[in-house]
């Protein structure tokens, strides 16, 4: 680490371990740049796990001290819920299920999520999978820039903010790491970690990692998570200088059923359930429910009839989730000579996916045709052997994804003197993007024979494969970025100049016609001969074609702190944020003609400002920031999970404030303490477009005429108000007890800030209620027994108070045909976990 001569004599009495180490943030050339910062004088790198580094960004860090007195196996993403101006909602205690990210009110397919680098987005549509992140055991720490990116951050498509976490790295010595855990719903969890320690002559170190849960949903009486992890990594350091190389794997492996996830509705003839006629319980006695399980698939057939499906298998709860992600990291600097450093990150990323439920699948053609037309395939053929082409048979039809991602960031930093550094950077990404929707069989129980169709197809009367959808992206960004830091005043003033150009690229082959400008489509192959007869039978729906989208921008990245004095620093930046449009809304774009305005859907922009102070000594890290986000082209979407598909609106111009604050305070070594809190206001600019009119009637007077949504001076749906929260860490004797708690406000449920209404009936109010998350974790070290400090055991409680509120749901523009499906927040859910370490 280098050390600025701006540091005060005195200092140098300091420990070195007490002296303020910048924030990791996601690729090496970034890390590289800021280790080259040295605060004047501060005298603490955390309190308790928790610091707001010294930039001129909004950022906060949290430590494996904060990590590790979590739920065994936690998301990593609903650790950083500590952040202010964060929100997330785990759909089950232990972080295996999924949950909901958003940060200053952007949804979390506006924010970048990287790993050692690596960005974890989705490349077509942008998600977040919480559950598939890394074993929270092998987590160094986790940054959170609230609003910004780093300049080479490789992303076209953060608007909002970034998350980025680092792996931990090979101890020196040899160790040893086993924990086992079990707690309610049948939870059981085992990890290992191996960590080499040095074994060749020249430091060569690494470590191995394996674990694997288990546990059932707490609400229905059938689904079950399972999940499988495997990491390791390689560590070579070079020379004195801190130059290495790594190389790192990562495969894990999910097995989900989705469930919880009910209409957001509160009528009281209703039942609480999954199915589009039941609702949202009013109380935690009603949280529980049955789905038709165990049940048998229809196995009687009758010659000459119309046989029907009797629904066995086809509840939503029901449905997988399955995952099979990996990916290879590769890391590496050097000092090519005084003051010149290369830093090289390449990775490559694998996914396999899917998503979705079941179809009625019938035997008869469709005007003559076998194929997926109206939603539904049509295989010509007899299915279920009774010698007739009459009957509809059940079967397993996912959305089904892979993706093969390749990508690299390189930096150059030259260090002009000992007050100005720059450097040039360079990212590649390139992600090519499967996405088909084959269809399966399912068991007599109604369970699928493979929870991946895409492994065993089936094919149609004609011999081709059918499928819901059909399409092969690639995704590439090439980026170039510089950035400039200057220390003036005897570094009292760093100022940064930062700058990064993206050339994004989408090529889209779609291989259906897009009947609708929601997605639907229908499907009968590439360059399959149907394809020729459909086309002539319909000659105004876009057919299969390819088309390639470019989007390029020059993204500025500029920043000020100013430093008083040692304690206390005053921080300012600006940046400017892009999001290309997914494949989703590109896709759905497809109903248009390829030279309309309609056919390109213009990226979402933000320009981000941020203001504020912070004050860091080695027992107060404390950081009050105010923003201001000006968002234009905010696309806004509607999911339907019947159909499993999305409409896209432009909001146009959204204003976004608020202002964070957080203060971590540790009085003595024992005891500490933090607070902090958020308001974010939102304000959409106009009405939004939503359609035309097809009927003369009281919304508008012409055939033709624009129908408009009224959304001007609404809130963005989705987003609390105020968040606020606080956490208090004691420890006394062999006993360490922590607790958090966290109020979350009221969410709208759509743009225009309405209520559900249905026959003119209110059935649940515009917004969703505000709740407390309260966690509480207990251990006991286990030194008094003559074991070492790493060996304990903990306990956990999720959701302390068993309070009932609602979790993920998808905001839209405007309310549709039936309510919106919201998760049933994880319920109370106690866990014990014992931990040996030698």
């Amino acid at each position: 680490m280098k050390f600025r001569h701006t540091l005060a004599a005195s200092a140098a009495l300091i420990p070195v371990a007490l002296l303020s180490t910048p924030a990791f943030a996601q690729s090496t050339g970034s890390v590289d740049f800021e280790n080259d910062i040295v605060v004047t004088g501060s005298r603490a790198t955390d309190v308790a796990g928790i610091q707001s580094p010294d930039t001129s960004k909004a950022k906060s860090v949290l430590g494996q001290e904060v990590i590790a007195h979590q739920n065994p196996g936690q998301t990593i993403l609903d650790t950083i819920n500590l952040v202010p101006g964060v929100v997330f909602t785990n759909n089950d205690a232990y972080g295996s299920s999924g949950g909901q990210l958003s940060i200053r009110g952007f949804s979390e397919d506006r924010i970048s999520l990287t790993f050692d680098g690596v960005p974890l987005n989705d490349s077509g549509n942008y998600a977040i999978y919480s559950n598939q992140q890394l074993d929270p055991e092998l987590i160094e720490q986790v940054n959170v820039n609230l609003g910004t990116t780093d300049v080479d951050s490789p992303t076209a498509a953060a608007t909002g903010s970034t998350v980025n976490y680092r792996t931990i790295v090979p101890t020196e010595d040899f160790g040893v790491k086993v924990s086992g855990s079990a707690g309610e719903f049948k939870f059981f969890r085992v990890f290992g970690l191996i960590n080499t320690g040095e074994f060749t002559p020249f430091g060569t170190r690494a470590f191995l990692s394996a674990s694997s849960a288990s546990n059932d949903n707490p609400f229905n009486n059938y689904g079950r998570v399972r999940k499988k992890q495997f990491n390791a990594r390689l560590y070579q350091p070079i020379g004195a200088d801190g130059d290495f190389v790594s190389v790192a794997g990562h495969y894990n492996i999910n097995r989900n059923n989705f469930f919880g996830s009910v209409p957001l509705r509160l009528d009281p003839n209703r039942d609480v359930g999954s199915g589009s006629g039941d609702r949202f319980p009013l109380n935690n006695d009603e949280r529980e429910y049955d789905i038709n399980y165990p049940c048998t698939v229809s196995q009687t057939a009758t010659p000459g009839d119309d046989d029907l499906t009797n629904g066995c298998g086809t509840e939503f709860d029901r449905r997988y989730n399955p995952s099979n992600t990996g990916n290879i990291r590769g890391a590496s600097r050097f000092t090519l000579t005084d003051g010149i450093v290369l830093t090289v990150d390449p990775s490559y990323q694998y996914v396999k996916a899917n998503g979705g439920g079941t179809v009625n699948a019938r035997e008869r053609l469709n005007n003559g045709l076998s194929g997926y037309i109206g939603g539904r395939p049509y295989f010509g053929m007899d299915l279920n052997g009774d010698g007739d082409l009459l009957d509809e048979v059940s079967m397993l039809a996912p959305s089904q994804t892979r993706t093969d991602r390749y990508g690299v960031i390189a930096n150059l930093r030259w260090d002009i003197n000992e007050a100005h550094t720059v450097r040039v950077g360079f990212t590649y990404d390139r992600a090519r993007h499967r996405q088909t929707g084959q269809v399966g069989l399912l068991q007599f129980n109604g369970e699928p024979f493979d929870v991946f169709p895409m492994d065993d197809p089936q094919s149609d009367v004609t011999g081709a494969v059918l499928q819901k959808r059909d399409r092969l992206s690639y995704a590439i960004l090439s980026q170039v970025s510089g950035e400039y830091r200057g220390e003036f005043i005897d570094g009292a003033l760093v100022a940064t100049i930062g700058i990064r150009a993206p050339f994004f690229k989408r090529d889209l082959n779609n291989y259906c016609f897009t009947t609708s400008d929601t997605g639907f489509v229908d499907c009968f192959g590439k360059g399959d001969p149907r394809n020729t007869v459909y086309a002539a039978a319909n000659p105004t729906v876009q057919g299969p074609q390819q088309r390639v989208l470019k989007y390029d921008d020059v993204l500025p990245n500029v920043g000020l702190l100013f430093k008083p004095n040692n304690r206390m620093s005053i921080f300012a930046n600006y940046s400017k944020g892009l999001q290309v449009p997914g494949t989703d809304a590109l896709y759905n774009a497809f109903f248009f003609a390829p030279n309309t305005p309609s056919a390109r859907p213009e990226p979402e922009t933000t320009d981000n400002f941020d203001l504020g102070v912070r004050y860091r000594t080695s027992q107060i890290q404390a950081q009050v920031s105010g923003w201001f986000t000006k968002y234009d082209n905010r696309l806004a979407s509607a999911y339907d999970p019947e159909t499993d598909r999305n409409l896209y609106r432009n909001l146009g111009r959204v204003d976004k404030y608020g202002i964070d604050g957080s203060i971590a305070w540790q009085p003595m070594r024992e005891l500490s303490l933090y607070v902090f809190g958020s308001y974010l206001k939102s304000k959409i600019k106009d009405d939004v477009q939503s359609g035309e009119c097809k009927v003369v009637g009281p919304d508008c007077a012409a055939i033709g005429d624009p129908i408009f949504t009224l959304t001007a001076g609404k809130r963005e749906a989705g987003a609390p108000a105020y968040t606020y929260g606080a956490s208090a860490r004691g420890t006394l004797g062999p006993v360490e007890l922590g607790l958090t708690a966290k109020h979350t406000g009221g969410r709208y449920l759509y743009d225009t800030n309405t209520p559900v209404i249905f026959g003119g009936t209110e059935v649940y109010p515009a917004k969703t209620n505000g709740y407390w998350l309260v966690n509480l974790d207990a251990r006991l070290g286990l030194e008094f027994l003559g074991l070492n400090d790493q060996t304990y055991f903990q306990v956990n409680v999720y959701n302390l108070f068993d309070k009932l509120y609602v979790g993920r749901y998808t905001s839209s523009l405007t309310q549709g045909s039936s309510a919106p499906n919201a998760q049933i927040g994880a319920p109370r859910t106690i866990s014990g976990t014992l931990t040996v370490g030698f």
